[in-house]
């Protein structure tokens, strides 16, 4: 098995961290020299792209741990109660998809990180074009920065609340890795895995947030280390039957952050538009980009909601209190993606995250 991504990649390191817990073995390539034919191949040029044995191929991380898992049931990632499965998956797409903001402006606005991984990805991506090597470092971090940062609306009105974010998510789960060696249990849930995206390839080894990880919050640090060699070991004994009471504020985060962005990007889609605004924790976001594929994650959490017994889906809003957490269960706003539609993933034909599904 080939995996198509970069060395420093938030998704392709969450993807290497959960193959190495399983022992699957795989080598890892960065796909530009073959960009045209795996675009064909895949719908769009995203890392991690994954070239199987018998020349199917995979995109997206969360479909393709989870088709993995189905194959690979031993040492499972997925907690057998329901309802710690959902809080799990539920933590997952938080890191999935609000955590990226984050580490793209620690990535980029910060001048000594911008250098460094400007470098190391065109040394790694661009290498095969006849550009000099300085005019394609530049080219990467100007591009880098306009589009996942200054477009994602990282203004010098949110860039204090982005980077508490990231400050507070360290705080929040050092307050579980204090009870025990992962966050749902002694052994890695999907959650951890989610978490590895952000975590690994850019919180952990970027100059600026990592020594802010060294410094704040060496049990994150020590996680990090852990569940990178937790494959080499045989360790834990399974899940927690319970969501425990030390990641309510963990979940509270969650909800106030991840989920009204769902909410607002949802509404935008529907309503046929590029670009949304919204309000964070007293935060003003605005003219970010609308996302159909965050339509379609909104849109599979529901699902999962859905899909839990009525105690289960009970105990579930019980955990959530909180008023944002009603968009994993009202129908007040529409969250149909209108992709995927026969659940292929992570067989079907990709798109970029930032697809705003509006005719072009």
């Amino acid at each position: 098995m080939k995996v198509y991504g970069a060395s420093v990649s938030y998704y392709t390191g969450k993807l290497e961290a959960y193959l190495r817990y399983k022992g699957i073995a795989y080598e890892r390539d960065v796909p530009y020299e073959r960009a045209a034919e795996i675009k064909a191949a895949v719908g769009c040029i995203q890392h991690p792209m994954v070239e199987c044995d018998d020349g199917r191929w995979m995109s997206d991380s969360t479909p393709m741990l989870l088709h993995f898992e189905s194959e690979h049931p031993g040492r499972s990632i997925l907690p057998d109660n329901p309802v710690v499965h959902f809080v799990a998956m539920l933590i997952e797409d938080y890191a999935d998809e609000w955590l990226w903001r984050a580490a793209m402006h620690y990535r980029w606005s910060y001048e000594h990180d911008s250098a460094l991984l400007s470098r190391i990805l065109a040394d790694e991506l661009t290498s095969h074009l006849k550009a000099p090597r300085f005019l394609r470092v530049r080219t990467i971090k100007k591009r880098q920065l306009t589009g996942f940062v200054v477009n994602d609306g990282v203004t010098s009105q949110t860039r204090e609340h982005v980077e508490l974010g990231y400050r507070r998510i360290l705080a929040l789960m050092s307050e579980s890795l204090r009870e025990r060696p992962f966050l749902l249990g002694d052994s890695p849930s999907i959650a951890d895995f989610g978490l590895m995206g952000p975590m690994l390839r850019h919180f952990g080894q970027d100059p600026t947030p990592a020594e802010i990880m060294r410094d704040t919050a060496p049990l994150v640090f020590e996680w990090l280390g852990r569940m990178w060699n937790v494959g080499s070991k045989d360790e834990g004994a399974g899940f927690l039957e319970q969501v425990p009471d030390d990641l309510s504020a963990l979940l509270q985060e969650v909800c106030e952050t991840h989920l009204v962005q769902l909410d607002a990007n949802a509404v935008a889609y529907h309503a046929g538009v590029g670009k949304f605004s919204m309000t964070v924790q007293d935060c003003n976001y605005t003219a970010l980009p609308v996302s159909r594929y965050r339509v379609y994650c909104l849109e599979m959490l529901r699902e999962r909601f859905a899909n839990l017994s009525e105690s289960d889906q009970l105990s579930v809003k019980h955990l959530l209190p909180f008023e944002d957490a009603q968009t994993l269960w009202s129908d007040r706003v529409r969250a149909e993606s209108e992709y995927d539609v026969q659940r292929l993933a992570p067989f079907n034909t990709a798109i970029n995250v930032f697809d705003n599904g509006v005719p072009a």
